[in-house]
């Protein structure tokens, strides 16, 4: 009867717990049932409570006894693979090796390489050249308009129709074109390589700190730079064969308009000889 009346009056006091909706009724309810359970309910007799301490001990019993057992077994199974890991999949000290001669190498050769780079190949002399180069050299991408103005103020004008053929013209115009096509794919080419550049030394920087097991996102990472590398190369191997396309016809437009001045000569030839 007193095991049914503790149930009882566990059960009416959960669900008014779960019928709580402030703060204060938690709190009141919390009161009224130490309490009740203090004040109104009788403790169990004594046969009773050593029987639940009985069930408590052979609980413990059991924890300590075969769950111990298990988690001790679970722990020698983790200690064994992390020291397979350790040892022979991720060596720890052939990995700070690694990470050693990644740092080595980055302080022997980045200074070096950036050195290189940076080398300053500036050599016109006159004003208007120079700010040509500048243009040419900058690695920007947003002046192409300076760019423009600076080659035409170095290289001139196309002639007017009064003072050259609309043939000569053409030519001219086209030429030009091409090579401020080819400048801006250059300046282009020179931004994008600086952002390769950057990716690179990061991904070094990044090498030479990996954690074991990263590698292969590395080394994704350094071949996904690589081709956006040689897109770079081909954009540039295309600029310049448009560029030896476009000297190969003006080249064989000198031929043509040879051939088209040698036939207006023999019309000439043939009219003074046809008058005479």
């Amino acid at each position: 009867m007193h095991y049914f009346s503790f149930a009882l009056f566990a059960l009416v006091c959960g669900w008014l717990m779960l019928a709580a909706k402030t703060r204060r009724q938690v709190v009141a309810i919390t009161v009224a049932g130490v309490l009740i359970s203090t004040l109104v309910i009788a403790p169990p007799p004594a046969e009773a409570q050593g029987g639940i301490i009985q069930a408590i001990q052979a609980v413990l019993n059991v924890i300590n006894g075969a769950i111990q057992t298990g988690l001790n077994a679970i722990n020698t199974t983790r200690a064994a693979i992390n020291n397979l890991y350790q040892n022979l999949i991720w060596p720890v000290q052939l990995i700070n090796q690694a990470r050693a001669q990644v740092v080595q190498m980055i302080n022997q050769y980045r200074t070096l390489m950036a050195s290189i780079l940076n080398i300053d190949l500036h050599s016109a002399t006159l004003a208007t050249p120079q700010s040509l180069e500048n243009a040419i050299r900058d690695h920007q991408v947003n002046n192409f308009s300076a760019l423009t103005q600076a080659f035409g103020n170095t290289y001139g004008a196309i002639p007017s129709s009064t003072d050259a053929s609309q043939a000569d013209r053409d030519m001219s115009d086209l030429d030009d074109a091409l090579t401020l096509d080819s400048l801006k794919t250059l300046k282009v080419s020179d931004s994008a390589t600086d952002l390769e550049l950057q990716a690179a030394d990061s991904i070094e920087t990044t090498a030479g700190k990996a954690a074991p097991g990263s590698a292969p996102f590395l080394t994704a990472s350094a071949v996904a730079s690589s081709i956006r590398s040689q897109a770079l190369t081909q954009k540039m191997l295309a600029a310049e064969l448009r560029h030896e396309a476009a000297h190969i016809a003006h080249q064989n437009g000198f031929r043509k308009r040879g051939a088209a001045f040698s036939t207006q000569l023999r019309g000439v030839i043939m009219n003074l000889l046809q008058h005479n």
